[in-house]
């Protein structure tokens, strides 16, 4: 009796190690589909894994404890290598604490597959709970994370079109949705009951969604239009001196580089190498001089909008009166001087300003070189001229809200303005602009990708890049784009798929909650949970 109790308990063990392993290797599919590799496809992959992991393939299901520790381990296997560029001046804690932290969410998700996984219509159902628990962590705490949702390692997937339909969080759910329909099919392979028929059937017919509603807006939205309005713009990577936390003790070195970079497309625009931009992309922190209140900055501005014939949105750190600092982009038209501004609205938390300074000075360092900036307001639209640019300054264009409202207000041009900096030589620069690729599709416009140390580029409505820059080299990205002033369903929609999907989960669950439905599987629903 003895023997078989510790042959059972050794077998317990076995089956956890192995999910456990198989938790993990989902996290690091999920990862590897992510810029700078062209791995899209491992993001559905990855999700299936989970999902049998969670649903129990081949025994009995995980108890709702044991499902948020291999939905936590999923995400360590995920965040820990997504998000290294966070510590790399800064040492491994915060990079750790924050990985450690987001995993959190992909626990209560494999807590919610646990709870759904009896449901007749689990793939839908776990599909849309990836949904509530990507809206969760792009919330809270301190304004959400939402860096690598889903939809943002797919700019090369054939899923991409559905950011034009539903934005960001569409995009997501179908890569959700084809991962859960993945796993239905293998739950089927290892059935031979009559379940089968109708697994197979319900995994088919929303995978056949999925790619319906992918093709759909390819029929009317992005694709170039005979006779729409097109403007040259140019995006000014200056680079900097050298990189790391004390970029702000480079600032005239980085406003010299970028005021150089532009004299010298000047030069190659009355050489007739390149044609006349009619308006200029500077990076974030292209001046961290105040220019509203520095002589000699405005006047090497002043210059360089002068010279080249056309107006810079300069990225500027502006001093407020009670100093506190404003990360802006002003567009600054010659003699005329300072314009129109975007002062960046959503400001990054442990980084622009630091929540609970005195509490997390405790822990780091390096707490009080977190910045003192303040939010700004507005629709985050500028004019260049008569051209409507909408701006998202680095960090912003994570978010969903923020070039939704630009586009809304009629920004016919998308702006990324960043300084990657801080950052090194690390993935973060690629993830950003897959970010960046994925917005251009949603709005159906243009974007323009100005980065301080790179990847600068120029992406067309499509999501294709046009042109690219390399990282650490002063570089000057000229061609003409389009000017649009249609919208997208998606940014017609807003936040409502996204609101659709997490009623979605939520009706699921309550219904679960309600019925105390365990239909499906059956050899899970009878069986006696282990932990």
């Amino acid at each position: 009796m003895k023997r078989e109790g510790a042959a059972a308990r050794s077998s317990s063990a076995a089956v956890v190690a192995l999910r456990s392993a198989a938790a993990v290797a989902s996290g690091l599919l999920l990862f590897a589909s992510f810029p700078p590799r062209q791995l899209w496809f491992l993001a559905p992959i990855g999700i299936a894994l989970l999902v049998l992991v969670l649903t129990g393939v081949g025994g009995r299901t995980p108890s709702k404890k044991t499902g948020f520790g291999y939905g936590y381990l999923a995400g360590l296997g995920f965040f820990v290598p997504l998000l290294p560029w966070i510590g790399v001046y800064v040492g491994p804690l915060p990079w750790l604490a924050l990985a450690a932290a987001e995993s959190v969410f992909i626990g209560l998700f494999g807590v919610l597959a646990i709870v759904l996984s009896p449901s007749r219509w689990w793939p839908l159902s776990i599909a849309l709970a990836w949904s509530l628990t990507e809206w969760a962590r792009s919330t809270f705490p301190f304004g959400g994370f939402p860096w690598g949702r889903l939809a943002f390692g797919q700019p090369d997937g054939w899923l991409l079109p559905l950011a034009s339909l539903g934005g960001a969080p569409l995009l997501s759910f179908g890569v959700a949705l084809t991962g859960c329909g993945i796993a239905a099919l293998v739950h089927a392979g290892l059935r031979d009951r009559t379940p089968r028929r109708w697994l197979v059937a319900v995994a088919v017919t929303l995978a056949a969604s999925v790619v319906a509603l992918a093709l759909l807006p390819t029929l009317a939205s992005n694709t170039a239009r005979p006779g729409e309005e097109t403007v040259t713009v140019a995006a000014i990577q200056g680079s900097v001196p050298r990189l790391g936390l004390d970029f702000n003790a480079q600032r005239r070195a980085v406003l010299d580089n970028h005021v150089r970079e532009t004299l010298r497309l000047a030069d190659d625009v009355a050489a007739g190498r390149q044609p006349a931009p009619d308006v200029v992309i500077w990076p974030e922190n292209a001046s961290d001089i105040d220019p509203l209140r520095n002589p000699d900055a405005a006047a090497l501005i002043t210059e360089a909008s002068e010279t080249i014939g056309a107006p810079i949105l300069v990225g500027a750190v502006l001093v407020n009166d009670d100093r506190t600092t404003t990360n802006s982009a002003i567009v600054w038209d010659g003699a005329a001087g300072p314009g129109e501004r975007h002062d960046k609205k959503i400001i990054q938390p442990f980084g622009e300003y630091l929540p609970f300074r005195s509490f997390f000075r405790l822990f780091s360092e390096y707490a009080d070189r977190a910045g003192y900036f303040v939010p700004g307001s507005g629709d985050g639209v500028v004019h260049a001229d008569s051209i409507a640019v909408g701006v998202a300054t680095c960090y912003e264009v994570a978010f969903d809200r923020a070039l939704t409202e630009s586009v809304r207000a009629r920004a016919q041009l998308l702006a990324i303005p960043t300084n990657n900096a801080t950052f090194g030589d690390t993935e973060m620069t690629y993830q950003q602009l897959a970010m960046s690729r994925v917005r251009a599709v949603e709005h159906g416009r243009s974007a323009v990708v100005a980065a301080t140390s790179g990847i600068s580029a120029i992406v067309s409505p499509q999501g294709d890049i046009v042109e690219q820059s390399e990282l650490f080299e002063p570089d000057a990205l000229v061609d003409r784009v389009a000017l649009r002033d249609d919208r997208t369903v998606a940014t017609d929609l807003g936040g409502i798929p996204e609101i659709l999907l997490c009623v979605g989960a939520a009706v699921f669950l309550v219904s679960k909650v309600a019925r105390r439905e365990k239909t499906f599987p059956e050899n899970v629903s009878s069986a006696r949970k282990q932990p």
